[in-house]
């Protein structure tokens, strides 16, 4: 059997490659026709014209389903795992996994409102995407940590503790900056007002997206231990 069909980590990985390939692609094609500058455009600007707009829709509407399941299948094995008496396991459990899908649901939104046509709803799903995804990662930091049975290295606790640390930091600046903002436009000059920090919110954005990336990818070993079955019942007619 090829290692990415084994148990579930062929979710984690389609859920890396789908996310990677349309901010890489949307990127190129952007860029390409001139519909922004190369030097570090906001993600959602490679994402407005035609025809990467469709392009950046389709693929971020199944990133998020694929990170719904993702997340899914993490809570049940972490479910099968945890100490069916522990209290505190389970209600973290279930907390990270709703963090995780009010992230999803944000990015839904991005994917399908255009910051050009209805900017105060796609701002809206860039902060619950942004603020909930980073929550996510913290708090399975934090049950990486507490499980010590879920087949992780001490290693691994430590990258996804690095990997959420950089993010929780990058996302301050990425929101600040990009809040302070009154001009938009897809296409920045050095003179421009706001130029500076326009930067360091799209480089900030940027970490923290490839954050989410890095992260999911830390699921894959873990993941190929583990199989997810569902149960029929027949339901008695009355």
């Amino acid at each position: 059997m090829l290692w990415f069909m084994e148990g579930m980590c062929f979710l984690p990985v389609s859920l890396v490659i789908v996310s990677s390939f349309s901010f890489i692609v949307c990127y190129a094609i952007a860029t390409l026709e001139r519909h922004v500058d190369p030097v570090f455009p906001y993600i959602s600007d490679t994402g407005v014209q035609v025809p990467e707009s469709q392009i950046f829709s389709l693929l971020i509407t199944f990133a998020a389903i694929l990170g719904v399941a993702t997340m899914y299948t993490r809570y049940k094995i972490l479910e099968k795992i945890n100490d069916p008496m522990s209290n505190f396991n389970t209600g973290l459990n279930k907390i990270t996994l709703m963090a995780g899908i009010f992230g999803c649901l944000g990015m839904l939104t991005v994917g399908n409102f255009q910051e050009n046509t209805v900017r105060i709803v796609h701002d809206i799903g860039a902060f619950i995407a942004f603020f909930f995804g980073v929550t996510y990662i913290g708090l399975q930091s934090l049950i990486s940590f507490k499980m010590c049975q879920n087949g992780s290295t001490r290693t691994m606790h430590l990258l996804r503790l690095a990997i959420f640390i950089i993010s929780f930091i990058a996302m301050w600046p990425m929101f600040v900056c990009g809040g302070v903002l009154t001009d938009s436009t897809l296409h920045w000059h050095r003179d421009d007002k706001g130029y500076t920090k326009h930067i360091i919110s799209a480089v900030c954005e940027w970490i923290v997206a490839f954050g989410f990336v890095c992260f999911f990818l830390t699921y894959i070993r873990e993941f190929q231990r583990f199989t997810l079955k569902m149960k029929t019942n027949v339901l008695g007619l009355h």
